[in-house]
């Protein structure tokens, strides 16, 4: 694949449960527990050429139980984090939307989507989405990618949920999910 082919594609992780720890309505930075192995999951999706994007829907807004202030400080502190440790989050994108608002830009609809491949000139085709949530691989589903559940966060609980639509795969964690991608290329 040539350089430039590899620009215009994107990992789309999801944020809680998948690459920090799961903790409802999370809004405070002291909250924030990561991954053991999620920087070496984004450095191996960055050396595979990826651009990583956060997508993460964040109703704890639009419900009234946190300010959108609140969640910006969270989102800066995941990218100082991770480029500290010698890996660049390429945006991170939200929704703060109450799941009942009726929004397009809460998972799996392609409203975030949609804003980085605008943003990045993304052939989504060639991109992935991994999550913890049925909304994360149906967001891959609908993007026309490839979506990736894993069992990490409530993965274990929402796997049982799972229907007609089927996951392009199941793997165990973000760095499983990583290393599945690598033999795709």
């Amino acid at each position: 694949m040539a350089t430039g082919d590899r620009k215009n594609r994107a990992v789309f992780i999801d944020r809680d449960g998948t690459l920090i720890h799961e903790k409802n309505y999370l809004h405070k930075i002291k909250d924030v527990r990561f991954y053991t192995r999620a920087v070496e999951a984004l450095k191996k999706l960055k050396a595979l050429g990826y651009r990583i994007i956060v997508v993460t829907n964040q109703s704890g807004i639009g419900r009234g139980y946190f300010k959108e202030s609140d969640l910006k400080k969270v989102h800066a502190f995941l990218a100082r984090y991770f480029s500290r440790r010698g890996v660049r989050i390429d945006a991170i994108y939200y929704c703060p939307h109450a799941p009942d608002a009726g929004c397009s830009c809460r998972k799996p609809r392609l409203g975030l989507v949609k804003k980085a491949q605008k943003r990045f000139n993304l052939d989504l085709k060639k991109s992935y989405v991994i999550g913890d949530h049925n909304n994360d691989f149906l967001l891959g589903k609908n993007m026309g990618g490839k979506g990736i559940f894993i069992l990490t966060g409530h993965g274990k609980e929402e796997i049982k949920k799972i229907k007609d639509t089927r996951p392009d795969r199941i793997e165990k964690n973000l760095l499983s999910a990583a290393k599945w991608i690598g033999k795709q290329d």
